[in-house]
């Protein structure tokens, strides 16, 4: 079993839900939703184009997936996530917009923002002590021959290469497109979130998601609102 630390807008959320449409499954329940036609493409192609994605759920990656020291279980991990964010402030995006990176389409922050940079690294210090140490075959996994030195540390030091200097907000919305249909999915995923990429995001809470065994998809299993007025006033 492994856990991540995940932003996630709140199950409600309106986007939240556009997401889960558009991915076809809800991260929060984990119950599969029918596939979406979106612009040129018929919902057969839309729900190919999110298959990677899909098993992760809608979500941007703060603490990569680990498993748990021994020394550690679940409920001390979730106690710990929901102190943590009790007295970690919101931070807001301004704007998130659609970006293609990697062959593979984003939201990603308009602008960069160093409150969410600092959010991420504290987020990756605060919880480094519940990640157990990545096996030879977890450490292959992640490719180190292609990663930059500077990746690579990161990867031995923290169990993954994009953290700290290397970190890159983004929340996954397909998996690689061929350039020839990037500029048509490009416009496929704008139209169908529409209205909503117009709001600012906040970073208003923490998920805990869980993979219950290798391959599985992941699930929401605990959701904690930063701040601790915030979580006084929705406790």
């Amino acid at each position: 079993m492994r856990y991540a630390i995940y932003f996630t807008p709140e199950k409600e959320d309106p986007l939240t839900r556009a997401a889960a449409r558009w991915l076809g499954r809800d991260a929060f329940t984990g119950q599969p939703i029918a596939p979406v036609e979106a612009g040129p493409f018929s919902a057969a192609e839309i729900s190919f184009h999110t298959a990677a994605a899909r098993r992760y759920g809608f979500h941007a990656t703060l603490k990569a997936p680990f498993r748990l020291t021994e020394n550690e279980n679940e409920q001390t991990l979730i106690a710990a996530l929901a102190k943590f964010c009790e007295r970690t402030e919101p931070v807001v995006i301004p704007r998130a917009v659609v970006r293609r990176l990697d062959g593979f389409f984003a939201l990603v922050p308009e602008e960069g923002s160093e409150g969410l940079d600092t959010l991420a690294g504290n987020i990756v210090e605060a919880f480094e002590p519940f990640r157990a140490p990545l096996t030879t075959e977890e450490l292959e996994r992640r490719n180190p021959e292609g990663l930059s030195p500077g990746q690579l540390k990161n990867l031995h030091k923290w169990g993954y290469p994009y953290v700290f200097e290397e970190f890159r907000f983004h929340m996954t919305l397909t998996g690689r497109v061929p350039q020839t249909e990037a500029v048509r999915m490009e416009r496929a995923i704008d139209a169908f979130f529409g209205p909503l990429l117009s709001e600012p995001l906040e970073i208003g809470s923490l998920a805990l998601f869980v993979e219950p065994e290798p391959g599985a998809p992941f699930q929401v299993r605990s959701s904690h609102t930063l701040g601790w007025n915030k979580a006084r006033k929705t406790a």
